[in-house]
């Protein structure tokens, strides 16, 4: 059973439904080149919808600054949600007052209306008081479906939810149970892959997984500060020396909370960062004083592969282990993301994976598909694998 309100517990027939989504896609000359984030709100939209409420769409699109700007209107997205939803997207120039109040008056049961842009006020990233008492007098419903801006207390993600009745979304909650099946209450063994290219972004991430998680598999850059930490020679490597006391603390923690931290034991080198490059194994410590790890080795892969294939339950991954975007140096990254996916499709392991590159070298590795889930939300995935109380979260929560 959830614990949190979600669309089962939602009376929406007849009711006018402010539904917060992401629809801050990518454009390029008016065309949408990516529309993960439209197709992930389709299974909302759809049932509200269809059960007969008047769905009132709440999304922001860029950055504006000094509130409207043509570049940054939701209109451009009208189309391409309406093609993808297969039935009528109605557009409201405006997301309170008049304009937008005269829209949702002309809405029947099962109507769909996206109004303009939030962020076109100053008070919804404030999270003004006055500001969210305009939106909620346009609904009688609130549902969130946008969990990549959960982590951010504004009107139409926290605020909101104090006014009126508050349920997730069918994208949110699948986000909710995945994350909480992964961290909150897993089967164990648990690991995780940390990866990328600084300790520095990631100091809060790995304080809190080590007391979360079974095994830190650790990869990318980073793997190099931990090992320099280790006394290891790591070349010309991308490595944060001035990090080494904070990496053997965090090595010191997991071993006080029963977590086994796994290293790389061999890499890829190169003296060149580059597709091609002329490279070769070398085990830690082996490396020339001009060379570069760029990848984790053969041998560190199956140390990994071993792992997920004879002892770990759950896994969640964040980070490549290497320059996945040139070749050869996806090798890690790749066959690990197979095996992980070979596992999770056939029901051997839970595997929960998400943030910006790392979405990318799944997809890149052919794998993501086959994961349990993947998260695109960025900022707000990583703030609840910190440990962070999620704001646009919290409020959904039963009581």
């Amino acid at each position: 059973m959830s614990a949190f309100k979600t669309l089962d517990d939602a009376a929406v027939k007849g009711k006018r439904c402010l539904v917060r989504v992401d629809l801050n896609v990518p454009m390029e000359n008016g065309v949408v080149t990516d529309d993960t984030r439209i197709r992930a709100v389709l299974p909302t939209i759809t049932e509200i919808a269809d059960k007969g409420g008047k769905v009132i769409l709440l999304a922001h699109f860029g950055r504006p600054k000094d509130g409207p700007e043509a570049k940054y209107s939701l209109e451009q997205v009208v189309a391409p949600l309406a093609s993808r939803l297969g039935r009528p997207v109605a557009f409201a120039a405006d997301s309170i007052g008049p304009v937008a109040e005269a829209a949702i008056a002309e809405m029947a049961d099962g109507d769909v209306l996206l109004l303009e842009n939030t962020r076109f006020y100053k008070g919804e990233e404030k999270n003004d008081p006055a500001h969210v008492k305009k939106l909620a007098a346009l609904g009688d419903v609130f549902v969130n479906d946008a969990f990549a801006t959960a982590h951010r207390a504004h009107a139409t993600t926290e605020g909101l939810a104090h006014e009126l009745p508050a349920y997730a979304g069918r994208c949110m909650q699948a986000e909710l149970d995945a994350l909480t099946k992964a961290l909150e209450a897993p089967t164990r063994p648990v690991a995780a892959v940390v990866g990328g290219a600084k300790v520095s972004s990631k100091l809060e991430l790995l304080g809190n997984l080590v007391k979360k998680v079974d095994y830190l598999i650790i990869g990318g850059g980073m793997a190099n500060t931990f090992l320099a930490a280790q006394g290891v020679e790591v070349g010309k490597s991308l490595c944060e020396h001035d990090l080494a006391p904070t990496a053997r603390e965090i090595v010191e923690k997991a071993k006080a909370a029963g977590c086994t931290v796994v290293l790389p034991v061999d890499g890829v080198a190169a003296k060149e960062f580059k597709a091609g490059a002329a490279n070769r194994v070398v085990k830690n410590g082996e490396i020339a004083a001009d060379e570069m790890v760029l990848d984790a080795g053969p041998a560190s892969v199956a140390a990994v592969i071993g792992l997920l294939d004879t002892t770990i339950k759950t896994l969640v991954w964040n980070g490549p282990f290497g320059a996945f975007e040139i070749e050869p140096f996806d090798a890690a990254t790749n066959a690990v993301a197979r095996k992980a996916g070979e596992l999770a499709a056939k029901g051997a392991i839970v595997a929960v994976a998400g943030g910006g590159d790392t979405v990318s070298a799944l997809n890149h590795a052919g794998a993501a598909d086959d994961f349990t889930y993947i998260s695109t939300a960025g900022g707000a995935f990583l703030e609840w694998l910190e440990g962070k109380a999620l704001p646009g979260v919290e409020c959904l929560r039963k009581a």
